[in-house]
Parts: structure tokens; sequence; C-alpha cells
């Protein structure tokens, strides 16, 4: 079974573990029990009961004790879950803000198709909560974004005053992108023009492109 990092096990007492080794039995019962995509004849008669373990999602931030716990709990489970595109769409659009990161933060460990996870992505870029935009930039958004979206969530990073160090991949995908350039530069510019500072990341990005064209 899947085990937590070691910073955030660290944080839990006894109560928290015990409760969360009963949630990842749950979550592991799901996983072997779920019947796989597309085999049923007939649509159900009713909606099926909401899994043990999707309660304990929501529930976590009230058993871990600290949000570091509560993430990664959160993360542990979907992951324990084995879980699906119509469980997390479900759990994110249902869930917390606290929720809907952690189910992005799980996305590059779970098997789901760009075409079923990207809306999520684009959903929490639409956002200004800066921990959603956080989450969304991360190795899901660096391997499935494509060109045009992934450049506005560079830009929408620097707007909100996300860190850039949180988009994952970014000296990679920077490389010798001339249009991201120019859209750090005509950036730049307008602050400079209105008086206001210009982000230190927004400098850092625009040498990531610069010495990469010049390396090239």
């Amino acid at each position: 079974m899947l085990n937590l990092p070691p910073e955030s096990a660290a944080l839990l007492d006894e109560p928290a573990r015990a409760w969360l080794d009963a949630a990842l039995l749950e979550a592991a019962h799901a996983a072997r029990h779920t019947p796989p995509p597309h085999t049923a004849t007939a649509p159900p008669a009713a909606s099926p009961p909401v899994p043990a373990w999707e309660l304990r999602f929501a529930s976590a931030g009230r058993h871990c004790g600290s949000d570091l716990a509560a993430e990664a709990a959160r993360i542990l489970l979907l992951r324990t879950a084995r879980t699906g595109a119509p469980g997390a769409a479900r759990l994110y659009h249902r869930g917390t803000a606290a929720e809907r990161r952690a189910v992005l933060l799980a996305l590059p460990f779970l098997e789901i198709a760009p075409a079923h996870g990207l809306p999520l992505i684009q959903d929490a870029l639409r956002t200004n909560d800066t921990r959603l935009l956080a989450a969304a930039v991360g190795p899901y958004a660096a391997a499935h974004l494509d060109a045009h979206a992934w450049r506005h969530a560079v830009l929408k990073c620097l707007f909100t005053g996300v860190p850039l160090d949180a988009v994952a991949r970014l000296a990679h995908r920077a490389r010798g992108d001339t249009e991201l350039a120019r859209m750090l530069e005509d950036y730049a510019a307008e602050r400079t023009a209105a008086g206001r500072p210009v982000p230190a990341d927004l400098h850092h990005a625009l040498a990531l492109t610069t010495a990469a064209k010049e390396s090239s």
C-alpha cells in the first residue's frame, strides 16, 4: 500500500494515523471492486451510493491535524482508489478549494487522459486562487497543455503572484519559445509604463528563453 511522504506522516498523531489507515483500506477495496468502464449493458436505475473513501476524502481536514497532512492524505486516497476521470471530476467540482487542489496534484499519478484531466486544469487556471493556480501548473499541465494555454498559464502566475518555481518543466518548455519571450517583454513594458515593478520571476523566465535561443 502507498504511504504518506515522511514530512506529512510526521504530522499525524495516533488517532489520525488510525483514521487514515481505515480510509486507505476503504480506498483499496474500492479499487479492487470498481467495474471496468463501458461494461454496463444498461444505465443503473439509481445513482450508486457515495463510496466510503470519498466521504473520508472530504473529511480529511477534520482528522489529519494540518493542511499539509490533509492534502497528502487526499492525494494518497485518490491514488489508492485508482480514481478515474468521472471520480476525479466529481470530487473536483463538488469539493472545497483544498479538495480541488488535491485532485489537481494527484492527476500526474492517475490514469486520466488529457481529454478528461485538462478541463480540471483549465478550470483552475480561470480562478484567481493562488493555491489552485500553483497546483494547476504542475507536471500534468507541463505534459499536456498546448503551447498557447501553457504560455497564458505562465502569465497568469505572474499576474497573481504565484512563484514560477511552481511551473513544472519551466526551463524545458520555455526553451526557444519566442512567443513566450514576446509576451513576457510586452507584460514587462506594460508594468514599466504604469510605474509598477516588474516581477523578478519575469526576468528569470525571459532569461530562460533568451539563453536557450542564444545556445541553439
